[in-house]
C-alpha cells in the first residue's frame, strides 16, 4: 500500500480525498495555486506544495509542476479527482513514465473512451445498445446525407467534448448547416480536436448512468445506476439513485450492458457508463464513458456503504477488492444537489467573492470546501458544495432534501440555493418523471431584491463622534457640520447628540 499520495486537484473533491487517505493511514499531499493558498484542502493536507499562478493553465493543468511536486514530496501515486487532468491520457502516461502510479484507468482506456466516436465503436463491439449515428464526419455534405438517413432531429457532437460543450440539436437540414462550423470550432477551442459525428436525438430523454469498478484483470462490478436528468445547459444539477420509475428488467439490462463494456476492455478503477433512456418505449442507448470519478459519486456511496476513492486507491495499489461488498445490493435512496456560486438573476453567471455566512445542516452529508470567510475565486469552476441526503426510500430522501436546503445559509455572494429550493419542488421531479430539457421550461422565481440603480446615499452619524480613541488611530468621525446636525435633532425633538 502507498504511504504518500498526491492529490492533483482542488475544492471539495480534494478535501474528500484527503479524508479518505487519512482514514487509510496514507499521507496526503495537496497542491495549490496562488488563488487557493488559503483554501480548505491546503489546510487539511499533511503536505501542501505551491504551484504558483492563479489560472488553471498555470497550476492544476501544468503537468510538469504537478510531477515535480510529487517528486519533491516523495509521493508514490497521484489521485486526479475529476476535471482538470483527470481524463488526460497523456497525464496518466506521464505519471507512469515518472514512476508514479496513476489512481485511475490505464492511459489507453482513457484515450479510447475519451473520443466519443471510438467509445461508440467499443460499445457496439461489446453489444451495448446504440442510437443510430455515424462515425467521424469529414464534410458538411456527408453530414447532411447521414442526417437524412438517420432521421431528424439529430445531435451534432464533438468527439472530444465534455461538460455539455460541443452539443447542438439540429431539427432539420438548415439547422445542421448553421451548426456545423460552430460545433467544430468549439471542439478545436476547448479540446484541440474538431472531429464531429451525429446521433439521433431522443425527445424527452432521461440521462441514466451506471457506476462501474474494475480490477483491471477482467472483473467489473456495477454499483447501481444514477438518474441525472435534471440538467441546465447540459450540466447536471440534481442526481439520485436508484433511478425512479425504472422497470427492474430494464435496470438489470442497464447494469449488464455497463459491465459487458467494462469487461471487454479489462477496465481498471472507477468509471461511469452513461446512457439515454426513453421512458415511453422503455429503451436505452449508449451515450459515453467517463473514465474518472463523477461529481455525483456520493449518492452511490450512500446506498452501497462504499468509499469509492478508497476502492480506487486499493485497485491502484494492487490490493484485492472486497467483491462481496461490491456485489451487495444498494440500500435505500440518495439524492445530491450541486451548490454553485452563480447568480440566477444574471443568467447564472459566476459570482466570485467572500462568503460572509455559511451554515449547513449537521444531519446530512455535505461535500464542500467553504465556510464563513471563504473566498470563491473567479478562476475556477464555481461549484462550492454538494448536499447529499439518504433515506429508506425516495419519499424520505425528498423530505430530507427539502429540509436540508431550507436549513442551509449562504450569504455574501449570489448562489443557486434558492433555485435549487425551487426545482426540487417541481411536480415532475417529485413524481420521478423528469427529462433532460425539463429545466429549460422553468423560470427562476427570485426571492431577492436586485439593486438596478442606487438612490441617494446615506450615513449614520452622531455628535461628537467616537472621541477618545485617537491614540489607537480611530478618528472621531462626527458630523461634517456639527451645528446643523444638532439643530436638526432639536427641530425633530431629539437630544442634540442623538444618532441621525
Amino acid at each position: 500500500m502507498f504511504t504518500t499520495v498526491l492529490i492533483a486537484n482542488r475544492g471539495e473533491i480534494a478535501c474528500r480525498a484527503i479524508r479518505t487517505l487519512k482514514k487509510m493511514g496514507i499521507k496526503s499531499v495537496a497542491v495549490y495555486s496562488d488563488a487557493d493558498r488559503n483554501a480548505q484542502h491546503v489546510t487539511d493536507a499533511d503536505i501542501a506544495i505551491a504551484l504558483g499562478g492563479e489560472k488553471a493553465s498555470e497550476s492544476y493543468l501544468d503537468v510538469d509542476k504537478i510531477l515535480s511536486a510529487a517528486k519533491a514530496s516523495g509521493a508514490q501515486a497521484i489521485f486526479p479527482g475529476y476535471g482538470f487532468l483527470s481524463e488526460r491520457a497523456e497525464f496518466a502516461a506521464a505519471c507512469e513514465a515518472a514512476g508514479l502510479v496513476f489512481i485511475g484507468p490505464t492511459p489507453q482506456q482513457i484515450a479510447d473512451f475519451g473520443l466519443k466516436h471510438s467509445a461508440r465503436a467499443l460499445a457496439s463491439k461489446a453489444g451495448v445498445p446504440m442510437t443510430p449515428g455515424t462515425g467521424l464526419l469529414q464534410t458538411l455534405e456527408e453530414a447532411c446525407l447521414a442526417a437524412a438517413e438517420i432521421g431528424y432531429p439529430v445531435m451534432l457532437k464533438t468527439t472530444a467534448g465534455g461538460g455539455g460543450i460541443g452539443l447542438t440539436r439540429c431539427a432539420d437540414d438548415v439547422a445542421l448547416r448553421e451548426a456545423w462550423e460552430s460545433v467544430k470550432r468549439q471542439g478545436r477551442q476547448f479540446f484541440s480536436d474538431d472531429g464531429v459525428f451525429l446521433e439521433r436525438f431522443v425527445d424527452r430523454a432521461r440521462h441514466l448512468e451506471v457506476q462501474i469498478l474494475g480490477d483491471g484483470k477482467g472483473r467489473v462490478a456495477a454499483l447501481g445506476e444514477r438518474d441525472c436528468s435534471l440538467q441546465r445547459r447540459n450540466q447536471k444539477v440534481v442526481e439520485e439513485t436508484p433511478a425512479p420509475n425504472l422497470p427492474q428488467a430494464t435496470r438489470d439490462a442497464l447494469h449488464a450492458a455497463a459491465v459487458a463494456l467494462g469487461e471487454s476492455v479489462n477496465y481498471r478503477s472507477a468509471g461511469t457508463v452513461e446512457f439515454i433512456y426513453d421512458a415511453r418505449s422503455d429503451e436505452f442507448w449508449f451515450l459515453e464513458v467517463n473514465t474518472r470519478l463523477q461529481v455525483e459519486h456520493p449518492v452511490t456511496e450512500c446506498v452501497t456503504g462504499l468509499d469509492l476513492i478508497e476502492c480506487m486507491v486499493n485497485v491502484a495499489a494492487g490490493e484485492p477488492l472486497a467483491w462481496s461488498a461490491l456485489d451487495r445490493a444498494p440500500q435505500g435512496a440518495a439524492i445530491e444537489v450541486r451548490l454553485y456560486a452563480e447568480d440566477p438573476l444574471k443568467n447564472f453567471q459566476p459570482s466570485p467573492g467572500v462568503l460572509t455566512d455559511v451554515s449547513f445542516p449537521s444531519d446530512v452529508r455535505v461535500d464542500g470546501w467553504v465556510s464563513t470567510g471563504s473566498e470563491v475565486s473567479a478562476f475556477y469552476d464555481p461549484m462550492i458544495a454538494k448536499i447529499i441526503v439518504h433515506g429508506e426510500d425516495r419519499q424520505q430522501a425528498l423530505e430530507k432534501l427539502n429540509a436540508a436546503l431550507n436549513a442551509t445559509r449562504l450569504y455574501g455572494i449570489a448562489t443557486n440555493l434558492d433555485y435549487l429550493r425551487q426545482i426540487v419542488t417541481l411536480p415532475e421531479f417529485n413524481a420521478g418523471v423528469m427529462w433532460t430539457r425539463l429545466l429549460d421550461e422553468v423560470s427562476y422565481e427570485a426571492h431577492a431584491i436586485e439593486v438596478l440603480e442606487p438612490g441617494t446615499w446615506s450615513s449614520v452619524q452622531d455628535y461628537p463622534g467616537r472621541t477618545g480613541y485617537w491614540d489607537i488611530g480611530v478618528p472621531p468621525s462626527g458630523p461634517m457640520d456639527d451645528f446643523a446636525f444638532r439643530l436638526a435633532n432639536r427641530i425633530v425633538g431629539n437630544h442634540p447628540d442623538a444618532a441621525g
